[in-house]
């Protein structure tokens, strides 16, 4: 018996309307157990090389792993995978909620779709059954609507549905697919991808709960969770204040990107009204009752941790409401510091904008601080902006430009390609791009977390802060402390580092930590699990538990090196994806603008990154990694030490 997977595989041809099921055998499961590896494997076998990732012919898929929808925090956790619209290589992007357990539930560890329906479709999977239905009167609707009208159709409230919105129907670059209305694989282009497939939804119910091989370990695992949450003080943050808790640490160390990065620090007062403390108590669900632990708090399936905003407030004359979540860092960062904006409340409404219309709260943000750096810079002029004056701190402008985005209406229309886009669009501003790949960059900054640079460059999916454990998770002062309370050491020293170094060190020691940690993000990416509660350093279960809980479910013998192991060959196959599709080392690189503009302000002031520094440390890693230092392709000996043969012989390595 195959333990903890569904043991079936849904094939979706769009142009043919065909379904068909395939069950694959348990030597598949090991090699690719899940989640992102899995959606490589028929990436790489069903999308023809050197295609555009609208051609009908790219492959989207969604896959889960062994442990989703089993009772333990952390587990519901879903891949996207298809070519990037984007980067030109690897989409990759992972989303939470209740929709991954579901779909396990529905009886599919994956769903891969080729081709493109002629009109709009959904996708009704129940008990291991699948359809396609006419979707034509969900096209136009935001997000919760189409949740409300499918929820209606099909006669069950309990339903969970993945979808695009309507910026993915317009094929915006940074296009999301959302569920629930407000958690979102966002990054890299994928619901652009599925738009162009003219697949508006997939909605998923069903009562087949995984059986793991050791039901009483499953459960040892989830009632360790609890205990484990008094002693692990960063998870219990994230579960009050989400993961705008980092607001202010960021703004403290000089690490905030403020106007478009030119300072790392926003002036005191300003960063204080956009702080995680600031969203909790004044703008959650519940907050004027002072009920926030109660009312405004969401969570995934089987999830303790409870991470998830839930706003409920206005702006101005626009109500802000429950089913759209609230915003995270990220969203805060790129809506607020990014553009210089200090609104909470207008933060707010712009993160409710981007779920209803279905888009990556990250890159659109930074988009639009790209346009207003532009506008201060005297590239842009109002006829070009549509009469909007796009400064910094305005964020009145900052709306009415990221609705015109959404709509695709205008100049809105230019930038709904991404910053890099735009500029290639307009042939200007290029020197004020901050991308990788052509990814915007997400709010962490390299100056202060080298390693964590380092990783942006080489992220085969481009600029990713869940990729690899942060510069300050290593440092030393973490290692100190009692037999009782042994600091973040217990959980590093699982996967070999145990020689911790300042968070501004670029070391060999540093590439060491920044790849080792990568492989077990990767692995966290594979196995399904949230990188907020399994991981390598300050989250409630480590490698080990990663192990024991994939283990638990299928029976195998599995331990720490073999789930590096299982991290490492998806980070090898994206690699070779890449390479296939014509990404070099000349694509390994930072933006311009971080090597050429001291940072103003704050602890960063002054601070500009060394390219030298970069070179060698992305040399260093290549070597470490087997990957060849001229290409960053993998090596042959590489791949076949991961069990990666087959590709070395399609690259003809």
């Amino acid at each position: 018996m195959l333990h903890g997977f569904a043991g079936q595989v849904l094939h979706v041809d769009l142009t043919e309307r065909q379904l068909t099921i395939e069950q694959p055998d348990e030597a598949f499961y090991r090699l690719y157990p899940g989640g992102s590896l899995m959606g490589l494997y028929y990436l790489w076998r069903m999308t023809p090389p050197g295609i555009d990732a609208f051609d009908p012919r790219n492959t989207l898929t969604f896959a889960l792993s062994a442990p989703t929808g089993l009772p333990v925090s952390g587990q519901s956790r879903c891949t996207a995978t298809c070519k990037s619209p984007t980067t030109g290589g690897v989409a990759d992007s992972q989303a939470g909620g209740f929709w991954p357990a579901e779909l396990k539930f529905a009886g599919f560890d994956a769903i891969v779709i080729r081709g493109a329906s002629p009109t709009p479709v959904y996708l009704w999977i129940h008990d291991g059954a699948a359809e396609l239905r006419d979707a034509t009167h969900l096209w136009g609707h935001f997000t919760h609507d189409v949740d409300k009208l499918l929820k209606s159709e099909l006669g069950d409230d309990k339903i969970e549905i993945a979808q695009i919105g309507p910026a993915g129907e317009k094929l915006s670059l940074f296009a999301a697919v959302m569920n629930m209305s407000n958690r979102a694989w966002g990054r890299t282009g994928i619901g652009a991808v599925m738009g162009s497939k003219n697949l508006r939804a997939i909605a998923v119910r069903g009562a087949h709960q995984p059986v793991p091989a050791d039901k009483k370990a499953v459960v040892a695992l989830s009632r360790r969770g609890p205990k484990l949450m008094p002693t692990r003080g960063d998870v219990e943050n994230l579960g009050r204040y989400g993961t705008a808790d980092t607001v202010m640490g960021q703004q403290g160390g000089g690490g905030l990107p403020t106007n478009n990065w030119d300072s790392g620090v926003m002036a005191p007062a300003a960063a204080e009204a956009i702080s995680g403390e600031r969203l909790y108590l004044e703008l959650l669900r519940g907050a004027e009752q002072g009920a926030q632990d109660k009312l405004g708090r969401d969570t995934c399936y089987a999830c303790i941790v409870r991470c998830k905003r839930v706003v409920e407030a206005e702006y101005r004359d626009q109500a802000i409401v429950p089913q759209y979540g609230g915003p995270e860092y990220e969203t805060i960062a790129t809506f607020g510091s990014y553009c210089g904006v200090s609104d909470l409340r207008a933060i707010s409404y712009a993160n409710q904008l981007c779920n209803m219309y279905g888009v990556d709260s990250i890159s659109c943000g930074a988009t639009l601080s790209w346009a207003m750096e532009c506008f201060e810079q005297g590239l842009l002029t109002l006829a070009e902006t549509d009469g909007i004056a796009l400064h910094y701190g305005d964020a009145e402008a900052m709306l009415l430009m990221l609705e015109k985005t959404l709509r695709r209406e205008g100049f809105g229309d230019v930038l709904a390609e991404g910053s890099a886009g735009a500029a290639d669009r307009l042939g200007k501003g290029h020197e004020y791009v901050l991308t990788v790949k052509g990814q915007e960059l997400p709010a962490h900054m390299p100056h202060l977390k080298r390693s964590l640079g380092l990783i942006y460059a080489v992220n085969p999916f481009g600029a990713d802060h869940q990729s690899s454990e942060h510069d300050p998770m290593y440092h030393p002062k973490l290692y100190e402390g009692t037999p009782e309370a042994p600091g973040y050491k217990r959980y590093l020293a699982q996967i070999g580092l145990a020689t911790p170094t300042a968070p501004k060190a670029m070391n060999p020691e540093k590439v060491e930590f920044a790849l080792l940690t990568q492989y077990n993000y990767s692995a966290t990416d594979v196995l399904g699990y949230c990188q907020f509660v399994f991981g390598p350093a300050w989250q409630l279960y480590g490698p080990q538990d990663m192990a024991d809980l994939l283990a638990a479910a299928t029976g195998w013998d599995v331990g720490v090196a073999d789930v590096q192991q299982i991290g490492r060959r998806r980070l090898n196959l994206m690699r070779a994806y890449n390479a296939r599709e014509g990404l070099t080392r000349d694509q390994d690189t930072l933006p311009k603008k971080l090597f050429a503009k001291p940072l103003s302000g704050g602890r960063s002031d002054g601070l500009a990154l060394d390219p030298a520094e970069l070179e060698w440390a992305i040399t260093h890693y290549f070597e470490l990694a087997g990957w060849d230092v001229e290409t960053g392709t993998p090596r042959r000996g590489t791949l076949e030490e991961v069990g990666l043969g087959w590709v070395a012989e399609e690259l003809n390595l």
